[in-house]
């Protein structure tokens, strides 16, 4: 049975979602007004469509999987639930206000919040039992508190720049923290394929965060090495041609490893290697 995957079609998360399933194995289109790709060898077709219609066509079963963000999953309320973190497209669902921005959560009472995302929104306040109005907009919504048709704002934010561009400023909690999901319909039996995808890009996500070490150390010095080095279950020991040494390899996070390269340096380790992983299945 082929399998049938959502793709964001435009954007960051379009390119993002490419580049990861190339590395995962399965051909991606060449031609970006392609809406529809097939990679038979892998007996899935791609489809390429708004991000925000994700959620929906693979709730209703049309498509088996997909990828979107997780707001925009939230915001469907689509019958489709998120299977695998894919670790890219990070944001945050956050108010904004004209600067200085000094209002709390306990102020959103009565005002008119404007969002793309009202469904999220509306969970939110429902959660918080906080009446206001909210002002639903398709895009621009920094503009909304200066156009006059809203006081606050709710909208997805990556670094807030475009915000203090418009004069705002962000207040109160985090609504949701998002990012990139693989999401497939609710209580629907998964297909081998599907399991197949989800081993792919968890082992692409997996191989993005860590990266292999190498490095010889003596007997001596070889317990405090592995306790900086502990690998997933555990590192690869091997002896040395000179009694005394050994050589491990231990996989170490990508973030970690220029801290942990001084700290095995300092303990006694030397000839230290350092490889990219390109992917993995653990």
């Amino acid at each position: 049975m082929t399998l049938r995957v959502a793709v964001p079609n435009k954007g960051s998360l379009s390119d993002a979602s490419a580049s990861m399933l190339k590395e995962a194995g399965y051909r991606q289109r060449l031609d970006s007004r392609d809406l529809v790709f097939i990679d038979p060898a892998n007996d899935v077709e791609f489809y390429y469509l708004r991000p925000r219609d994700i959620a929906v066509y693979v709730g209703s079963g049309e498509l088996d999987v997909g990828i979107t963000g997780r707001d925009l999953l939230i915001d469907s309320a689509a019958t489709a639930s998120e299977i695998l973190n894919l670790d890219f497209g990070h944001s945050t669902f956050r108010f904004a206000a004209p600067l200085p921005a000094k209002l709390s959560e306990n102020d959103l009472a009565g005002q008119r919040i404007a969002t793309a995302y009202p469904g999220l929104l509306a969970s939110f306040l429902n959660s918080k039992k906080i009446k206001a109005d909210i002002v639903r907009l398709d895009g621009a919504v920094e503009s909304a508190v200066r156009l006059g048709v809203a006081d606050v704002i709710a909208d997805v934010v990556s670094t807030g720049g475009t915000l203090r561009q418009a004069g705002l400023g962000i207040f109160g909690e985090i609504l949701l923290k998002s990012e990139a999901v693989l999401i497939e319909r609710m209580n629907v039996a998964r297909a081998p394929a599907v399991e197949t995808l989800i081993r792919r890009l968890n082992g692409v996500v997996i191989a993005r965060q860590y990266v292999l070490v190498d490095y010889d150390v003596k007997n001596s010095d070889l317990e405090q090495a592995c306790a900086l080095t502990p690998g997933i279950e555990s590192p690869t020991i091997s002896p040395l041609q000179k009694s005394e040494w050994n050589a491990v390899r231990a996989m170490v996070k990508r973030s970690d490893i220029n801290r942990i390269m001084d700290e095995l340096w300092a303990v006694g380790a030397r000839g230290i290697l350092v490889t990219d992983i390109h992917a993995c299945r653990l």
